[in-house]
């Protein structure tokens, strides 16, 4: 480690002009951001600490109905708290990791740093939630743009992600148990006006949506319905844990459970 100032702001007002300092950095739960740092892959002079803003915690309904959780919520609030709206979304929430950090890591932190097997961006994704920030609202289908990769600019700070309640949905993962990051993952999500499918864990270019199976799946909601689709596995990640044609195998695996544990 080295050395760095650490500031605790109260409001987002107060945390957007910290950001405004030479090389500051947020820090949320700081789950990714502390390892990080004691690797010296990141050196920033300032550390916004966005954990003391209360007004960007905690879970809500909104006037539309959707599902409103504040940046700084832990994943272990969002298991309690969002049970009763959207059980897909709490579900997800409540496998993220071990419980140190559940009770430390928090949903914006994960939304921001959309690492390429993290649980919340699919679950964002496979909702066409809202991520808003201190300057704007971004749809999820503009919002994650790569691995590592968002929509996010210089001083922006994820405040609140807000999720429309599908009639059905469900994430399934399969778990890589050193990291106890997802290997693949799979949410789908059903509405009125049809199915979305968001795959976390397998592709090098991040989490995306499984266009061909969402389509399939908006026409006949059945695990029968994904059965015959394939995904090329040469844009897949590769590693130690399985080829990329594994992981492209396990995006249909992943997605045809899902289906079924709807019915």
């Amino acid at each position: 480690m080295y050395n760095f100032d650490v500031e605790r702001p109260s409001t987002i007002q107060d945390a957007v002009k910290a950001m405004g300092r030479e090389e500051a950095q947020p820090m949320s739960g700081g789950q990714t951001l502390i390892p990080t740092l004691k690797a010296r892959l990141a050196a920033p002079s300032v550390l916004v600490s966005l954990t003391g803003i209360d007004e960007m915690k905690g879970v809500c309904l909104d006037d539309e109905g959707r599902v409103c959780i504040g940046g700084a919520t832990t994943h272990a609030t969002v298991a309690r708290e969002a049970e009763a709206h959207y059980p897909a979304l709490a579900s997800l929430a409540a496998r993220i990791g071990d419980p140190a950090v559940r009770n430390r890591g928090t949903i914006g932190g994960s939304i921001a740093n959309n690492d390429p097997s993290a649980c919340y961006p699919a679950g964002a994704l496979g909702s066409g939630a809202t991520i808003v920030t201190n300057n704007r609202e971004i749809a999820a289908d503009d919002y994650f743009q790569g691995m590592f990769e968002t929509a996010l600019e210089e001083g922006e700070i994820v405040t609140e992600v807000k999720f429309p309640v599908p009639t059905a949905a469900h994430y399934e993962k399969i778990l890589q148990p050193a990291s106890r990051f997802p290997l693949v993952a799979a949410f789908v999500a059903k509405f009125s006006d049809g199915v979305r499918v968001a795959i976390t864990g397998a592709s090098n270019d991040g989490v995306f949506r499984w266009a061909e199976a969402e389509q399939a799946l908006s026409s006949n909601f059945s695990p029968d319905a994904v059965a015959g689709l394939s995904l090329d596995g040469s844009n897949m990640i590769s590693d130690l844990h399985g080829t990329g044609a594994y992981r492209a195998h396990l995006c249909g695996v992943m997605t045809k459970r899902a289906v079924a544990a709807i019915g």
